[in-house]
């Protein structure tokens, strides 16, 4: 396909020219400090005003985590009034989540990287952190309604644009638009066969079989739902195009097409209506594509 005129744009003068508000970091460290230090704010000001902070958190990027847990340590940023959802966790071939100590596990990962490591004063009561269960596959939402809905959505973009695991779908039988797939709610999906290339790739040292083949996922409604919407980009060259698609390209859900116009599947566009929704880069990662 020809290029598209946004993907010419060259990184610094994405602020001027995109609808969606980008902030651009030097390279990744500022980055995930950027990320630890905006979740670590909000949470501090919540308990500051006697709030609750309701957010969802993804899984990847991850390198924030270990920054926010010393960054609350330090501070005395405790949690206890917290409700944490988060985005996705991989599931078996049979649609059951995957053991949390499997290495590739969001759970077994958020533990590790976060939760372990901040003070038990400070921790996060463990009924008030939520994954995504394929087994009760209404339950995370109702948690969500039940303490007043998310106050912030932070995630990251996939290859193809999907956020948590909300790839478009792509089927011969029927179409999903873009009003539906809006819609859609949590559930248990098939990975993309691009999904597995990418994540056996970076995750998994290119052994496919090392990389659990399904996974439930938040739908877009509840991602959709959250008052603020704050999406990191991390990933360098790869994740060049679906950055610039996510900021310029219109918006989309359903069948593959041939250019990031009304036919393109890239999901991540469906937010660009969100009221509050911004974009963080690394310089690597918003490069024009081509250049």
């Amino acid at each position: 396909m020809d290029a598209l005129p946004f993907f010419a744009i060259p990184a610094e003068a994405l602020p001027a020219h995109s609808p969606v508000p980008i902030t651009l970091l030097p390279n990744v460290d500022a980055l995930h400090a950027h990320f630890a230090r905006a979740i670590a704010d909000e949470i501090k000001a919540n308990n500051a005003g006697g709030r609750p902070t309701r957010l969802i958190l993804p899984v990847g990027p991850v390198g924030q985590y270990p920054l926010l847990a010393a960054i609350c340590n330090r501070e005395r940023i405790g949690w206890t009034t917290c409700h944490i959802f988060f985005m996705d966790e991989y599931c078996d071939w049979q649609g059951r989540w995957v053991d949390a100590a499997h290495p590739l596990s969001f759970r077994g990962t958020a533990q590790r990287m976060l939760f372990a490591a901040l003070d038990a004063e400070l921790a996060l009561p463990v009924a008030q952190c939520h994954f995504p269960d394929p087994r009760a596959l209404d339950a995370i939402g109702d948690a969500m309604a039940a303490v007043g809905g998310v106050d912030t959505c932070y995630g990251g973009i996939g290859i193809h644009g999907h956020v948590a695991f909300n790839e478009a779908p792509i089927s011969r039988w029927y179409n999903v638009g873009p009003a539906e797939f809006k819609a859609s709610r949590t559930r248990l999906l098939a990975l993309a066969e691009e999904t597995m290339v990418m994540n056996a790739s970076r995750a998994a040292g290119g052994y496919f079989p090392a990389l659990p083949p399904m996974a439930v996922t938040l739908g877009m409604a509840e991602i959709l739902a959250a008052r603020r919407i704050r999406l990191y980009c991390n990933g360098g060259v790869w994740q060049r195009a679906i950055l610039r698609i996510a900021l310029f390209g219109s918006p989309t859900a359903g069948a593959h097409g041939d250019s990031a116009g009304e036919d393109a599947a890239w999901p991540v566009t469906l937010l660009r209506h969100h009221p509050d929704f911004a974009l963080v880069a690394d310089a690597e990662s918003a490069a024009p594509p081509l250049g």
